[in-house]
């Protein structure tokens, strides 16, 4: 984990097993990510990862053998990585160079934002070891849509990167030696604005996600409301009207 200024890296660094997602990793992970939600220290996280693998997915040395409740406490550490990646106020980027299967996969669907490397590749291989990527496909749908990840989830075939990005499984494409820079210029992107709003906003995106759409407006119109009068939106409306740049207060 290194923290630069508003942005928190962190970086798998476990060649020999493909970065694998093992149940202490997915511990550690979740811890990192509530830690740095907490000190408000960071406005972006990056996760990457070293070699050629961005995740292979669950250690599978790990579920060889394994009882319901070894099993069990696998799959909630896999789900509580994933729902805290929504849950934090800062927006979370997969800066992906390599493959991305599973549950690997399953984390670069579940982040904010994704950026990977043309050589970059996804797929939810499960049903070809009998165990079908159930947990995987809950993010994964939601981003590319029931047709494309059904096939994903019943063929276990690796789509490329540009498919991904098409499909929407990822925001950008970028050269093989390129994913620092377009990881750079996206955080910076974010980074002139309000961590204040940008919380405000992520919590509501996701809240209002799977609701009717009546639903939907009934909760976004209340926070919107509830943030014009905050002293943030104050700020950038009054700066907006002055012709001058804003100055973020803290919140």
């Amino acid at each position: 984990v290194h923290h630069d200024g508003p942005l928190a890296r962190i970086t798998l660094d476990d060649e020999g097993t493909r970065n694998a997602l093992g149940l202490d990793k997915m511990v550690a992970l979740t811890a990192h990510l509530r830690a740095n939600d907490s000190s408000g220290s960071s406005s972006v996280v990056v996760i990457d990862a070293v070699g050629p693998a961005f995740s292979a997915g669950h250690d599978m040395k790990e579920l060889c053998g394994a009882d319901l409740e070894t099993s069990t406490e696998i799959f909630d550490a896999c789900v509580d990585l994933m729902t805290t990646i929504h849950e934090i106020r800062q927006p979370v980027i997969a800066a992906v160079d390599g493959i991305a299967t599973a549950a690997g996969c399953q984390w670069v669907a579940a982040c904010d934002l994704a950026i990977a490397t043309a050589r970059s590749r996804f797929a939810t291989p499960g049903v070809r070891l009998g165990l079908f990527c159930s947990t995987p496909m809950v993010p994964i749908s939601r981003a590319v849509g029931r047709k494309r990840a059904m096939q994903m989830l019943l063929t276990g075939e690796p789509i490329d990167a540009a498919t991904a990005a098409d499909w929407g499984l990822i925001n950008q494409v970028v050269a093989d030696d390129g994913l620092d820079d377009a990881v750079a210029a996206l955080v910076a992107d974010i980074v002139r604005w309000s961590p204040h709003t940008i919380a405000v906003g992520k919590a509501a995106f996701y809240d209002q996600l799977d609701r009717t759409e009546p639903d939907a407006y009934d909760k976004t119109k209340t926070v919107m409301s509830i943030n014009a009068v905050d002293a943030v939106a104050q700020e950038g409306i009054d700066a907006f009207l002055a012709k001058r740049e804003p100055e973020w207060p803290e919140v």
